[in-house]
């Protein structure tokens, strides 16, 4: 069984991580934003997946 490494969750389901690209597109993606966007709700509720889906509902 080969590894497809094109196609990953996060490694951590509950935290934004934004330092990895894979993973803002990931994010960006479930989030429908764009990665600054992102970077900013991240930078004013932290990382933890609930409070980012939160800053988007605003």
């Amino acid at each position: 069984m080969a590894d497809d490494l094109t196609k990953r969750g996060p490694a951590d389901g509950n935290r934004v991580n934004i330092s990895e690209e894979w993973e803002l597109r990931h994010w960006t993606a479930h989030f429908c934003c764009t990665q600054d966007e992102l970077k900013a709700a991240v930078r004013a509720v932290g990382p933890m997946k609930d409070d980012v889906a939160r800053y988007f509902r605003r």
